[in-house]
């Protein structure tokens, strides 16, 4: 089955260039496909850097779920690996542990935990793991969220909340020594503060619009 990865991206000049390299050096992953998500920086211009990829550049910002879904509307491939932009420490190993149930057939979905990484960011994974950015699926879960391109920051409630009421069972994968750039180290404390609170309030006005449990657990 075609694997493709798809990296949602806003402002990454600095950190997509590595993420991408770990994705080319994996066999398991035959296409790459990068949507700089109204990105003001360099973001598109550096994924550029790299052969063998494709980059959409949307003009105006779409939230992850609307950038998933010009990713997806790009591909036909069966199976879709989902990755943040900003990882640090992203091997191939942790690309084909996310890929491996999926692609064995076990579950439907693969959802990839931050361990051993940064404390901060372990925490924060541990407390929501729900809210991670990197997952496997197949490509008829995403197609199944109606509003995928509505859902902004709150497309991982949503793919949440669908297994939950279909009693579809998500495989859990510890990603060792992988982490990822805070918000605020980004922009700087206060600017990082509110473009989290920002993001909380779109996951939240999701939530409360599809009528999520977000304390249920995966």
């Amino acid at each position: 089955m075609e694997v493709a990865a798809i990296i949602p991206a806003f402002n990454e000049e600095k950190t997509i260039g590595s993420v991408i390299k770990t994705l080319k050096q994996s066999k398991d992953v035959h296409r790459i496909i990068v949507v700089s998500d109204g990105s003001e920086d360099g973001t598109v211009n550096s994924a550029l850097q790299h052969d063998g990829l494709e980059v959409i550049e949307l003009l105006d910002n779409r939230g992850k779920g609307g950038a998933i879904k010009a990713g997806l509307d790009r591909c036909d491939s069966e199976i879709i690996l989902i990755l943040d932009a900003d990882l640090i420490g992203l091997s191939v190993k942790h690309v084909e542990a996310l890929l491996k149930p999926v692609r064995e057939g076990s579950v439907l979905m693969s959802v990839g935990i931050f361990q051993k990484g940064r404390m901060a960011t372990d925490i924060a994974q541990k407390m929501a793991p729900f809210l991670s950015g990197q997952r496997a699926l197949k490509r008829d879960l995403l197609e199944d969220i109606s509003d995928l391109d509505l859902s902004r920051f709150g497309i991982e409630v949503a793919l949440h909340q669908h297994v939950e009421d279909n009693d579809i069972e998500a495989a859990i994968v510890q990603l060792p020594d992988l982490s990822h750039v805070m918000k605020e180290e980004k922009l700087g404390f206060w600017k990082g503060v509110l473009a989290r609170v920002k993001m909380y309030w779109e996951i939240f006005k999701y939530v409360a619009r599809i009528g999520a449990d977000p304390r249920e657990k995966l």
